[in-house]
Protein backbone atom coordinates (compact mmCIF):
# COMPACT_ATOMS: atom_id res chain seq x y z
CA UNK A 1 0.00 0.00 0.00
CA UNK A 2 1.36 3.45 -0.94
CA UNK A 3 2.49 5.52 2.13
CA UNK A 4 1.00 9.22 2.52
CA UNK A 5 3.70 12.24 1.96
CA UNK A 6 1.09 14.94 4.22
CA UNK A 7 0.24 16.30 0.89
CA UNK A 8 -3.58 15.28 0.11
CA UNK A 9 -5.12 17.02 -2.49
CA UNK A 10 -8.21 19.41 -0.65
CA UNK A 11 -7.88 21.97 -2.93
CA UNK A 12 -9.06 21.18 -6.69
CA UNK A 13 -8.73 24.81 -7.70
CA UNK A 14 -5.58 26.87 -8.12
CA UNK A 15 -4.70 28.38 -4.84
CA UNK A 16 -7.97 27.76 -3.20
CA UNK A 17 -7.24 26.40 0.11
CA UNK A 18 -9.71 26.91 2.90
CA UNK A 19 -9.83 26.91 6.37
CA UNK A 20 -7.49 23.96 7.79
CA UNK A 21 -8.38 22.06 10.99
CA UNK A 22 -6.50 21.75 14.13
CA UNK A 23 -5.31 18.45 15.35
CA UNK A 24 -6.85 15.83 16.96
CA UNK A 25 -5.49 13.96 20.33
CA UNK A 26 -6.67 10.83 22.19
CA UNK A 27 -5.52 9.08 25.31
CA UNK A 28 -6.49 6.03 26.77
CA UNK A 29 -5.70 4.08 30.52
CA UNK A 30 -7.54 0.57 30.34
CA UNK A 31 -5.38 -2.28 31.80
CA UNK A 32 -6.44 -5.35 30.06
CA UNK A 33 -7.67 -3.57 27.14
CA UNK A 34 -5.86 -4.04 23.47
CA UNK A 35 -5.19 0.32 23.59
CA UNK A 36 -3.09 0.91 20.66
CA UNK A 37 -6.34 -0.46 18.36
CA UNK A 38 -8.74 1.88 20.70
CA UNK A 39 -6.20 4.78 19.68
CA UNK A 40 -6.38 3.89 16.28
CA UNK A 41 -9.86 3.82 16.45
CA UNK A 42 -9.95 6.99 18.51
CA UNK A 43 -8.00 8.63 15.69
CA UNK A 44 -9.88 7.40 12.86
CA UNK A 45 -13.06 9.80 14.32
CA UNK A 46 -10.97 12.24 14.82
CA UNK A 47 -9.65 12.00 10.80
CA UNK A 48 -11.11 15.59 10.08
CA UNK A 49 -9.11 17.69 12.17
CA UNK A 50 -5.83 16.80 10.15
CA UNK A 51 -4.16 14.40 7.83
CA UNK A 52 -1.46 14.96 7.30
CA UNK A 53 0.38 12.72 9.98
CA UNK A 54 -0.49 10.14 12.30
CA UNK A 55 1.13 8.45 15.50
CA UNK A 56 0.44 6.53 18.57
CA UNK A 57 2.64 6.05 21.95
CA UNK A 58 2.38 2.66 24.15
CA UNK A 59 3.21 2.16 27.21
CA UNK A 60 3.66 -0.86 29.12
CA UNK A 61 5.17 0.21 32.27
CA UNK A 62 8.56 -0.32 31.48
CA UNK A 63 8.88 0.50 27.90
CA UNK A 64 7.46 3.83 26.01
CA UNK A 65 7.16 2.89 21.98
CA UNK A 66 6.11 5.64 19.78
CA UNK A 67 5.12 4.96 15.84
CA UNK A 68 4.64 7.57 13.68
CA UNK A 69 4.59 8.53 9.61
CA UNK A 70 2.75 10.50 7.13
CA UNK A 71 -0.15 10.27 5.83
CA UNK A 72 -4.14 9.40 6.93
CA UNK A 73 -4.30 7.16 10.02
CA UNK A 74 -5.58 4.44 8.33
CA UNK A 75 -2.49 4.53 6.28
CA UNK A 76 -0.13 5.33 9.01
CA UNK A 77 -1.21 1.51 10.26
CA UNK A 78 -1.74 -1.72 9.68
CA UNK A 79 -2.31 -4.84 11.72
CA UNK A 80 1.19 -5.68 12.27
CA UNK A 81 2.40 -1.92 13.52
CA UNK A 82 -0.67 -2.45 16.04
CA UNK A 83 0.46 -5.13 17.17
CA UNK A 84 3.71 -4.07 18.55
CA UNK A 85 2.18 -1.35 20.39
CA UNK A 86 2.04 -3.00 23.71
CA UNK A 87 0.62 -1.62 26.83
CA UNK A 88 -1.71 -0.48 28.83
CA UNK A 89 -1.86 3.40 28.32
CA UNK A 90 -1.53 5.11 25.31
CA UNK A 91 -1.54 8.77 23.41
CA UNK A 92 -2.55 9.35 19.85
CA UNK A 93 -2.05 12.47 17.05
CA UNK A 94 -3.39 13.36 13.61
CA UNK A 95 -2.14 16.44 12.41
CA UNK A 96 -2.36 19.13 10.26
CA UNK A 97 0.61 21.64 10.78
CA UNK A 98 0.03 25.16 12.32
CA UNK A 99 3.53 26.04 13.80
CA UNK A 100 6.56 23.59 12.14
CA UNK A 101 5.75 22.60 8.36
CA UNK A 102 4.31 19.19 7.30
CA UNK A 103 7.49 17.48 7.58
CA UNK A 104 8.25 13.18 9.18
CA UNK A 105 10.49 15.09 11.75
CA UNK A 106 7.27 17.24 12.70
CA UNK A 107 4.89 14.21 13.35
CA UNK A 108 3.32 13.39 16.32
CA UNK A 109 3.42 12.14 19.14
CA UNK A 110 7.00 13.82 20.00
CA UNK A 111 9.57 12.47 22.91
CA UNK A 112 11.43 13.64 25.20
CA UNK A 113 13.47 12.31 28.10
CA UNK A 114 16.18 11.20 30.36
CA UNK A 115 17.43 8.76 32.52
CA UNK A 116 15.11 9.29 35.02
CA UNK A 117 11.82 8.77 32.58
CA UNK A 118 9.97 9.57 29.17
CA UNK A 119 7.52 11.42 28.34
CA UNK A 120 5.53 11.52 24.41
CA UNK A 121 3.08 14.55 23.81
CA UNK A 122 0.21 14.89 21.48
CA UNK A 123 -0.92 18.15 21.10
CA UNK A 124 -3.95 20.47 19.02
CA UNK A 125 -3.31 24.23 19.10
CA UNK A 126 -0.99 26.61 18.89
CA UNK A 127 1.15 28.61 21.00
CA UNK A 128 1.49 32.43 20.46
CA UNK A 129 4.59 32.77 22.63
CA UNK A 130 6.95 29.66 20.86
CA UNK A 131 9.76 32.18 20.18
CA UNK A 132 9.83 33.33 24.01
CA UNK A 133 9.56 29.78 25.07
CA UNK A 134 12.31 28.76 22.91
CA UNK A 135 14.59 31.01 23.85
CA UNK A 136 13.70 30.31 27.42
CA UNK A 137 14.90 26.88 26.92
CA UNK A 138 18.00 27.38 25.12
CA UNK A 139 19.22 29.56 28.03
CA UNK A 140 18.93 26.75 30.31
CA UNK A 141 19.88 23.46 27.87
CA UNK A 142 22.20 21.11 29.33
CA UNK A 143 24.71 19.83 27.47
CA UNK A 144 23.64 16.33 25.98
CA UNK A 145 19.92 16.69 25.83
CA UNK A 146 18.95 17.52 22.71
CA UNK A 147 15.67 15.71 22.00
CA UNK A 148 14.11 15.95 18.93
CA UNK A 149 14.89 19.82 18.20
CA UNK A 150 18.23 19.20 17.25
CA UNK A 151 16.50 16.46 14.78
CA UNK A 152 15.00 18.85 12.86
CA UNK A 153 11.53 19.31 14.88
CA UNK A 154 10.10 22.89 14.33
CA UNK A 155 7.05 22.66 16.33
CA UNK A 156 5.85 24.14 19.29
CA UNK A 157 5.16 20.71 20.91
CA UNK A 158 8.61 19.82 20.79
CA UNK A 159 9.44 22.90 22.65
CA UNK A 160 7.26 21.96 25.01
CA UNK A 161 8.38 18.19 25.61
CA UNK A 162 12.18 19.72 25.82
CA UNK A 163 11.14 21.51 28.85
CA UNK A 164 8.55 18.84 30.23
CA UNK A 165 11.76 16.29 29.93
CA UNK A 166 14.45 18.95 31.04
CA UNK A 167 15.34 18.45 33.98
CA UNK A 168 16.06 14.77 35.90
CA UNK A 169 15.25 15.63 39.39
CA UNK A 170 11.18 16.43 38.80
CA UNK A 171 8.72 13.98 37.90
CA UNK A 172 6.54 14.64 34.33
CA UNK A 173 3.66 15.73 36.70
CA UNK A 174 6.10 18.66 38.51
CA UNK A 175 7.31 19.38 35.60
CA UNK A 176 3.66 20.11 33.75
CA UNK A 177 2.66 21.92 36.40
CA UNK A 178 5.40 24.34 36.05
CA UNK A 179 5.34 24.37 32.72
CA UNK A 180 1.84 25.01 31.48
CA UNK A 181 1.27 27.96 33.42
CA UNK A 182 4.36 29.25 31.06
CA UNK A 183 2.38 28.90 27.85
CA UNK A 184 0.01 31.55 26.11
CA UNK A 185 -2.25 30.51 23.22
CA UNK A 186 -4.29 27.24 22.83
CA UNK A 187 -3.48 23.92 23.75
CA UNK A 188 -4.86 20.47 24.47
CA UNK A 189 -2.08 18.04 25.73
CA UNK A 190 -2.88 14.73 25.89
CA UNK A 191 0.83 13.56 27.45
CA UNK A 192 2.12 10.38 28.93
CA UNK A 193 5.45 8.86 30.76
CA UNK A 194 5.82 4.83 31.18
CA UNK A 195 3.28 4.72 33.93
CA UNK A 196 0.26 8.11 33.74
CA UNK A 197 -1.23 9.28 31.64
CA UNK A 198 -1.67 13.48 32.02
CA UNK A 199 -3.91 15.79 29.86
CA UNK A 200 -4.65 19.63 29.69
CA UNK A 201 -6.38 22.12 28.90
CA UNK A 202 -5.42 25.95 28.33
CA UNK A 203 -6.89 28.82 30.07
CA UNK A 204 -9.15 29.55 27.63
CA UNK A 205 -10.39 26.46 26.32
CA UNK A 206 -10.03 27.37 22.87
CA UNK A 207 -10.44 23.94 21.67
CA UNK A 208 -12.33 20.90 23.24
CA UNK A 209 -11.03 18.25 25.16
CA UNK A 210 -13.52 15.38 26.85
CA UNK A 211 -13.18 12.69 29.50
CA UNK A 212 -14.88 9.37 28.64
CA UNK A 213 -14.99 6.09 30.64
CA UNK A 214 -14.31 2.58 29.35
CA UNK A 215 -15.45 -0.35 31.41
CA UNK A 216 -11.94 -0.95 32.42
CA UNK A 217 -10.20 2.75 32.12
CA UNK A 218 -10.46 5.94 31.07
CA UNK A 219 -9.89 7.72 27.64
CA UNK A 220 -9.04 11.94 27.06
CA UNK A 221 -10.12 13.07 22.91
CA UNK A 222 -10.59 16.21 21.09
CA UNK A 223 -14.09 15.40 20.74
CA UNK A 224 -17.33 13.65 22.06
CA UNK A 225 -17.85 11.29 18.66
CA UNK A 226 -14.76 9.92 19.29
CA UNK A 227 -15.47 8.70 23.28
CA UNK A 228 -18.53 7.15 20.69
CA UNK A 229 -16.80 5.04 18.41
CA UNK A 230 -14.81 3.44 21.28
CA UNK A 231 -17.59 2.39 23.39
CA UNK A 232 -16.69 4.89 26.33
CA UNK A 233 -19.23 7.55 27.88
CA UNK A 234 -18.94 10.92 28.65
CA UNK A 235 -17.91 12.30 31.70
CA UNK A 236 -17.35 15.72 31.67
CA UNK A 237 -14.75 18.41 29.62
CA UNK A 238 -11.34 18.84 30.82
CA UNK A 239 -11.70 22.23 32.16
CA UNK A 240 -10.00 25.58 30.91
CA UNK A 241 -6.59 25.68 33.12
CA UNK A 242 -6.97 21.97 34.43
CA UNK A 243 -4.90 19.21 34.26
CA UNK A 244 -6.02 15.96 35.07
CA UNK A 245 -3.65 12.59 35.56
CA UNK A 246 -4.98 8.84 35.08
CA UNK A 247 -2.75 6.17 36.70
CA UNK A 248 -3.55 3.32 38.89
CA UNK A 249 -5.14 5.30 41.59
CA UNK A 250 -8.01 6.78 39.12
CA UNK A 251 -8.46 10.33 38.09
CA UNK A 252 -7.36 13.11 39.96
CA UNK A 253 -7.40 16.98 38.89
CA UNK A 254 -5.37 19.77 39.38
CA UNK A 255 -5.48 23.68 38.43
CA UNK A 256 -2.28 25.32 37.04
CA UNK A 257 -4.08 28.60 35.70
CA UNK A 258 -7.33 30.06 36.60
CA UNK A 259 -10.10 29.56 34.15
CA UNK A 260 -10.79 32.53 30.97
CA UNK A 261 -12.79 30.60 29.13
CA UNK A 262 -12.94 31.88 25.37
CA UNK A 263 -14.00 28.64 23.18
CA UNK A 264 -13.53 28.49 19.50
CA UNK A 265 -16.65 29.53 18.19
CA UNK A 266 -15.68 27.88 14.30
CA UNK A 267 -15.62 24.75 16.19
CA UNK A 268 -19.39 25.54 16.04
CA UNK A 269 -19.41 26.41 12.58
CA UNK A 270 -16.55 24.50 10.69
CA UNK A 271 -13.99 22.08 12.28
CA UNK A 272 -15.70 19.58 14.54
CA UNK A 273 -17.78 16.83 13.22
CA UNK A 274 -22.06 17.25 13.67
CA UNK A 275 -22.39 14.63 15.85
CA UNK A 276 -20.05 15.83 18.60
CA UNK A 277 -21.75 18.22 21.65
CA UNK A 278 -19.53 20.51 22.86
CA UNK A 279 -20.23 23.07 26.03
CA UNK A 280 -23.23 20.83 26.20
CA UNK A 281 -24.25 21.97 22.80
CA UNK A 282 -24.70 19.23 20.22
CA UNK A 283 -23.24 20.95 16.74
CA UNK A 284 -25.30 19.49 14.17
CA UNK A 285 -28.20 21.41 15.61
CA UNK A 286 -26.20 24.40 16.43
CA UNK A 287 -25.57 24.34 12.90
CA UNK A 288 -29.27 23.86 12.53
CA UNK A 289 -30.41 26.89 14.06
CA UNK A 290 -27.51 29.12 12.36
CA UNK A 291 -29.15 28.02 9.31
CA UNK A 292 -32.61 29.25 10.71
CA UNK A 293 -30.83 32.04 12.12
CA UNK A 294 -29.67 33.02 8.17
CA UNK A 295 -32.95 32.25 6.73
CA UNK A 296 -34.69 34.93 8.90
CA UNK A 297 -31.97 37.62 9.01
CA UNK A 298 -31.87 37.10 4.59
CA UNK A 299 -34.87 35.87 3.32
CA UNK A 300 -35.65 35.15 -0.30
CA UNK A 301 -37.87 33.95 -2.53
CA UNK A 302 -36.75 30.90 -4.05
CA UNK A 303 -38.03 27.18 -5.18
CA UNK A 304 -35.52 25.44 -3.47
CA UNK A 305 -32.80 25.24 -0.59
CA UNK A 306 -29.82 22.98 -1.30
CA UNK A 307 -26.16 22.53 0.73
CA UNK A 308 -22.87 23.04 -0.48
CA UNK A 309 -22.02 18.77 0.63
CA UNK A 310 -21.59 17.97 3.08
CA UNK A 311 -19.89 21.45 4.93
CA UNK A 312 -23.19 23.56 4.30
CA UNK A 313 -25.74 20.46 5.15
CA UNK A 314 -27.21 20.75 8.43
CA UNK A 315 -27.71 25.20 7.78
CA UNK A 316 -29.47 24.17 4.98
CA UNK A 317 -32.04 22.05 6.40
CA UNK A 318 -32.25 24.67 9.20
CA UNK A 319 -33.14 27.15 5.77
CA UNK A 320 -35.19 25.24 4.69
CA UNK A 321 -37.38 24.38 7.65
CA UNK A 322 -37.36 28.18 8.46
CA UNK A 323 -38.39 29.58 5.55
CA UNK A 324 -40.68 26.80 4.16
CA UNK A 325 -38.43 26.52 0.88
CA UNK A 326 -38.34 22.91 -0.44
CA UNK A 327 -35.27 21.00 1.05
CA UNK A 328 -33.13 19.44 -1.85
CA UNK A 329 -29.78 17.97 -2.97
CA UNK A 330 -28.52 19.81 -6.04
CA UNK A 331 -24.96 18.37 -6.18
CA UNK A 332 -23.41 15.22 -5.86
CA UNK A 333 -20.16 15.01 -4.18
CA UNK A 334 -17.31 12.79 -5.19
CA UNK A 335 -16.03 11.45 -1.47
CA UNK A 336 -12.86 10.10 -2.47
CA UNK A 337 -11.59 13.08 -4.04
CA UNK A 338 -8.91 15.10 -1.54
CA UNK A 339 -7.93 11.86 -0.52
CA UNK A 340 -5.60 11.23 -3.44
CA UNK A 341 -2.01 11.69 -3.41
CA UNK A 342 -1.78 11.94 -7.55
CA UNK A 343 -2.00 15.90 -8.38
CA UNK A 344 -4.81 16.22 -11.06
CA UNK A 345 -3.64 16.98 -15.16
CA UNK A 346 -3.80 20.74 -16.16
CA UNK A 347 -7.13 19.26 -18.34
CA UNK A 348 -8.67 18.07 -15.01
CA UNK A 349 -7.71 21.59 -13.15
CA UNK A 350 -9.25 23.30 -15.31
CA UNK A 351 -12.57 21.59 -14.76
CA UNK A 352 -12.18 22.56 -11.63
CA UNK A 353 -14.76 22.11 -8.79
CA UNK A 354 -16.36 19.44 -11.13
CA UNK A 355 -13.98 16.56 -9.94
CA UNK A 356 -15.28 16.89 -6.74
CA UNK A 357 -19.12 18.03 -7.24
CA UNK A 358 -21.20 17.81 -10.08
CA UNK A 359 -24.60 19.11 -10.53
CA UNK A 360 -27.90 17.12 -10.68
CA UNK A 361 -29.27 19.11 -13.73
CA UNK A 362 -32.47 17.70 -13.44
CA UNK A 363 -33.27 18.98 -9.94
CA UNK A 364 -31.79 22.20 -11.29
CA UNK A 365 -32.83 23.22 -14.12
CA UNK A 366 -35.50 26.07 -14.11
CA UNK A 367 -35.07 26.81 -10.77
CA UNK A 368 -34.30 29.71 -8.02
CA UNK A 369 -32.05 28.10 -5.43
CA UNK A 370 -30.26 28.97 -2.34
CA UNK A 371 -27.27 27.69 -2.10
CA UNK A 372 -26.27 27.07 1.47
CA UNK A 373 -22.58 27.06 2.77
CA UNK A 374 -20.51 27.68 6.06
CA UNK A 375 -18.15 29.69 4.65
CA UNK A 376 -16.02 32.09 1.97
CA UNK A 377 -12.82 32.08 1.89
CA UNK A 378 -11.34 33.21 -1.43
CA UNK A 379 -14.39 33.13 -2.88
CA UNK A 380 -12.98 30.95 -6.04
CA UNK A 381 -14.66 27.71 -4.80
CA UNK A 382 -18.55 29.72 -4.64
CA UNK A 383 -17.54 31.32 -7.89
CA UNK A 384 -16.59 28.25 -9.30
CA UNK A 385 -20.17 26.46 -8.14
CA UNK A 386 -22.19 29.38 -8.96
CA UNK A 387 -20.95 29.70 -12.26
CA UNK A 388 -21.38 25.41 -12.78
CA UNK A 389 -25.09 26.00 -11.34
CA UNK A 390 -26.33 28.40 -14.30
CA UNK A 391 -24.60 26.33 -16.73
CA UNK A 392 -27.00 23.70 -15.47
CA UNK A 393 -29.79 25.50 -16.08
CA UNK A 394 -30.59 27.26 -12.28
CA UNK A 395 -32.82 30.35 -13.10
CA UNK A 396 -31.64 32.39 -10.14
CA UNK A 397 -28.65 31.76 -7.60
CA UNK A 398 -28.70 32.95 -3.82
CA UNK A 399 -25.79 32.64 -1.69
CA UNK A 400 -25.86 32.14 1.95
CA UNK A 401 -23.45 31.67 4.21
CA UNK A 402 -24.02 30.16 7.68
CA UNK A 403 -20.95 32.35 9.35
CA UNK A 404 -20.08 35.89 9.23
CA UNK A 405 -17.10 37.12 6.84
CA UNK A 406 -13.95 35.82 8.26
CA UNK A 407 -11.62 38.81 7.56
CA UNK A 408 -8.85 37.99 10.34
CA UNK A 409 -6.26 35.60 10.81
CA UNK A 410 -6.25 32.79 13.83
CA UNK A 411 -3.26 32.34 15.60
CA UNK A 412 -4.92 29.15 17.88
CA UNK A 413 -4.90 26.20 15.40
CA UNK A 414 -6.77 27.16 12.37
CA UNK A 415 -4.44 27.86 9.72
CA UNK A 416 -6.46 30.30 7.88
CA UNK A 417 -5.15 31.75 4.20
CA UNK A 418 -3.05 35.16 4.94
CA UNK A 419 -5.85 38.44 5.75
CA UNK A 420 -4.15 39.70 2.14
CA UNK A 421 -6.31 36.97 0.83
CA UNK A 422 -9.54 36.53 2.85
CA UNK A 423 -11.71 37.71 -0.01
CA UNK A 424 -14.01 40.06 2.79
CA UNK A 425 -11.19 42.13 3.88
CA UNK A 426 -11.31 44.15 0.73
CA UNK A 427 -14.43 43.84 -0.43
CA UNK A 428 -18.07 44.46 0.95
CA UNK A 429 -20.49 41.60 0.66
CA UNK A 430 -22.36 43.60 -2.63
CA UNK A 431 -18.74 43.69 -4.06
CA UNK A 432 -18.42 39.89 -2.99
CA UNK A 433 -21.60 38.85 -4.17
CA UNK A 434 -20.66 40.47 -7.76
CA UNK A 435 -17.23 38.55 -7.71
CA UNK A 436 -18.53 35.19 -7.07
CA UNK A 437 -21.49 36.16 -9.79
CA UNK A 438 -24.41 35.01 -7.53
CA UNK A 439 -28.00 37.19 -7.73
CA UNK A 440 -27.51 37.67 -3.52
CA UNK A 441 -25.43 36.88 -0.92
CA UNK A 442 -26.29 36.73 2.73
CA UNK A 443 -23.88 36.65 5.14
CA UNK A 444 -25.62 35.23 9.33
CA UNK A 445 -24.80 38.04 11.74
CA UNK A 446 -22.04 37.45 14.71
CA UNK A 447 -24.74 37.82 16.97
CA UNK A 448 -27.29 35.29 15.25
CA UNK A 449 -24.47 32.75 15.00
CA UNK A 450 -22.95 33.37 18.58
CA UNK A 451 -26.99 32.64 19.43
CA UNK A 452 -27.11 29.60 17.81
CA UNK A 453 -24.45 28.30 19.71
CA UNK A 454 -26.10 28.67 22.97
CA UNK A 455 -22.76 29.93 24.82
CA UNK A 456 -22.17 33.20 26.19
CA UNK A 457 -20.73 35.52 23.88
CA UNK A 458 -18.33 36.06 26.72
CA UNK A 459 -17.14 32.72 26.50
CA UNK A 460 -16.65 32.26 22.54
CA UNK A 461 -13.95 33.50 20.38
CA UNK A 462 -14.68 35.18 17.69
CA UNK A 463 -11.32 36.69 16.48
CA UNK A 464 -11.73 35.23 12.90
CA UNK A 465 -14.42 37.76 12.79
CA UNK A 466 -13.85 40.24 14.89
CA UNK A 467 -10.31 41.19 14.85
CA UNK A 468 -10.91 40.75 18.90
CA UNK A 469 -8.25 38.61 19.97
CA UNK A 470 -8.69 36.78 23.29
CA UNK A 471 -5.04 36.85 24.39
CA UNK A 472 -2.56 39.57 23.53
CA UNK A 473 -0.41 38.81 20.36
CA UNK A 474 3.28 39.08 20.98
CA UNK A 475 4.77 42.49 20.38
CA UNK A 476 7.50 41.20 18.52
CA UNK A 477 5.45 39.89 16.12
CA UNK A 478 7.09 36.29 16.16
CA UNK A 479 4.13 34.69 15.23
CA UNK A 480 3.61 32.32 12.50
CA UNK A 481 3.55 28.97 10.87
CA UNK A 482 7.40 29.05 10.37
CA UNK A 483 8.65 31.11 13.67
CA UNK A 484 11.32 28.51 14.21
CA UNK A 485 12.24 27.24 11.02
CA UNK A 486 13.66 30.92 10.50
CA UNK A 487 15.80 30.55 13.26
CA UNK A 488 18.66 28.05 14.10
CA UNK A 489 18.58 25.30 16.08
CA UNK A 490 19.04 24.96 19.69
CA UNK A 491 22.13 23.02 19.11
CA UNK A 492 23.85 21.10 15.84
CA UNK A 493 20.95 20.17 13.35
CA UNK A 494 19.58 17.61 11.47
CA UNK A 495 21.95 14.76 11.70
CA UNK A 496 19.64 11.53 10.08
CA UNK A 497 17.98 9.37 12.40
CA UNK A 498 20.25 7.10 13.83
CA UNK A 499 19.99 4.72 15.84
CA UNK A 500 20.52 5.94 19.34
CA UNK A 501 23.03 4.56 22.16
CA UNK A 502 21.07 2.86 24.88
CA UNK A 503 21.45 4.35 28.26
CA UNK A 504 22.47 1.97 30.90
CA UNK A 505 19.79 3.31 33.53
CA UNK A 506 17.01 2.92 31.24
CA UNK A 507 14.50 0.06 30.00
CA UNK A 508 12.43 2.51 27.75
CA UNK A 509 12.56 2.51 23.98
CA UNK A 510 10.97 4.32 20.95
CA UNK A 511 9.92 2.86 17.98
CA UNK A 512 9.34 4.96 15.37
CA UNK A 513 7.89 4.56 11.39
CA UNK A 514 11.58 5.33 11.04
CA UNK A 515 14.19 5.31 13.99
CA UNK A 516 14.58 8.91 15.91
CA UNK A 517 17.22 9.55 18.01
CA UNK A 518 16.52 11.21 21.78
CA UNK A 519 19.16 11.63 23.78
CA UNK A 520 19.08 9.78 26.97
CA UNK A 521 16.18 7.53 25.91
CA UNK A 522 17.06 4.00 23.97
CA UNK A 523 15.74 3.22 20.66
CA UNK A 524 14.76 0.56 18.09
CA UNK A 525 13.31 -0.11 15.12
CA UNK A 526 9.63 -2.29 15.01
CA UNK A 527 8.83 -1.58 11.50
CA UNK A 528 7.13 1.49 9.82
CA UNK A 529 8.07 2.88 6.03
CA UNK A 530 11.32 1.28 5.54
CA UNK A 531 12.62 4.72 3.56
CA UNK A 532 11.72 6.69 6.28
CA UNK A 533 15.71 7.21 7.73
CA UNK A 534 16.61 7.72 4.26
CA UNK A 535 13.81 10.03 3.03
CA UNK A 536 14.86 13.84 2.84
Amino acid sequence: MPRGDGRLSHDLLPGEKGPQDACGVFGVWAPGEDVAKLTYYGLYALQHRGQESAGIATSDGQRLLVYKDMGLVSQVFDERSLASLRGHLAVGHCRYSTTGGSTWENAQPTLGGHAGGTVALAHNGNLINTAELRDRLAGRRVEGQRGELARGNTTDTAIVTAMLAEDPDRTVETAALEVLPLLRGAFCFVFMDEHTLYAARDPQGFRPLVIGRLERGWVVASETAALDIVGASFVREVEPGEMIAIDEDGLRSQRFAPAVPHGCVFEYVYLARPDTTIAGRGVHEARVEMGRRLAREHPVEADMVMPTPESGTPAAIGYAQESGIPYGQGLVKNSYVGRTFIAPSQTIRQLGIRLKLNPLRDVIKGKRLVVVDDTIVRGNTQRALVRMLREAGAAEVHVRISAPPVQWPCFFGIDFPTRAELIATGLGVEEVCNSIGADSLGYISEEGMVAATEQPAERLCTACFSGTYPVALPEDGRLGKGVLELELPLEGGPEGRAVGQRHPSRSSAVAVAGVLDVEGVSTASAGGADDAVLRP
